[in-house]
């Protein structure tokens, strides 16, 4: 399960469906900028992270939650240790060069670089992105790209005017703090989508940061769902990130 879930998050950086098309308002340049500025200036600002979380994994087959340690270096380094009543099951160590991870009851480990995952998933992965998702910002740099901006009663919906991407974006920001409210990715001709939503916000050191996020992804017309709940989260404490694979473990082969 635990590998499930691992797999399930790096896939969530690829994907999504984009729901009903709506009617689009071509607003000025300018507007969109203003919203994407508010968007990167309202980013949490710290250098590591602390916190415990709560996540719930469902597919077809299953239903399972399990407790993790969680710790991250802004830009440099995601760490989380899963038990389950107390027993350890599984550790990662995510930078910006490497995954490695590894599960106790399988006995199993991956140590590669984006490369490997990249090939394994199909698409481009990177350290970057999968931060983004976790701190509650737009997986893509909104900076980097065109946006149709359409505003209503949820908030300012943003969608590339580049209409022929390979992976359909769609990203629904906060009317009042310019936070990530909603962000769909989809490759349509792989018939692979995934949808990540931020259902509720909590204020650390004055500032946003995610307290629920929601992960729902489909693949092929298998659907899975992973729930996070962040706990006791604090910010710029001093933290450490143990990583040590077991000896006699098999490693995971990407074909």
């Amino acid at each position: 399960m635990i590998k499930k879930i691992f797999t399930l998050t790096l896939v969530s950086l690829l994907l999504i469906g984009c729901g009903s098309k709506k009617k689009a308002l071509v607003i000025e340049d300018a507007a969109v900028k203003k919203v994407v500025a508010m968007h990167y200036s309202n980013e949490p600002d710290f250098k590591t992270l602390n916190s415990r979380l709560r996540l719930h994994y469902q597919d077809d087959e299953r239903s399972q939650s399990v407790t993790v340690s969680f710790r991250m270096q802004k830009d440099s380094a995601i760490w989380m240790s899963a038990q389950l009543l107390g027993i350890p099951l599984a550790k990662v160590l995510i930078t910006p060069n490497r995954v490695s991870y590894y599960e106790k009851i399988g006995k199993t480990y991956f140590d590669g670089d984006y490369a490997l995952v990249s090939k394994w998933l199909g698409t481009p992965l990177d350290f970057k992105k999968l931060q983004n998702l976790l701190i509650g910002q737009a997986i893509y740099d909104l900076r980097e790209d065109k946006y149709v901006l359409t505003e209503s009663t949820q908030g300012y919906q943003l969608v590339p005017s580049n209409t022929l991407e390979l992976v359909k974006k769609l990203f629904l920001l906060d009317a009042k703090n310019y936070k990530v409210l909603a962000q769909q990715l989809a490759q349509e001709k792989e018939n692979r989508n995934v949808t990540i939503t931020y259902p509720k916000y909590q204020k650390v050191n004055n500032q946003n940061f995610p307290e629920e996020i929601k992960i729902v992804a489909s693949s092929e017309g298998k659907g899975t769902q992973v729930e996070i709940a962040y706990r006791s989260v604090t910010f710029n404490e001093s933290v450490s990130f143990p990583f040590n694979i077991p000896s006699g473990y098999d490693e995971i082969q990407i074909e």
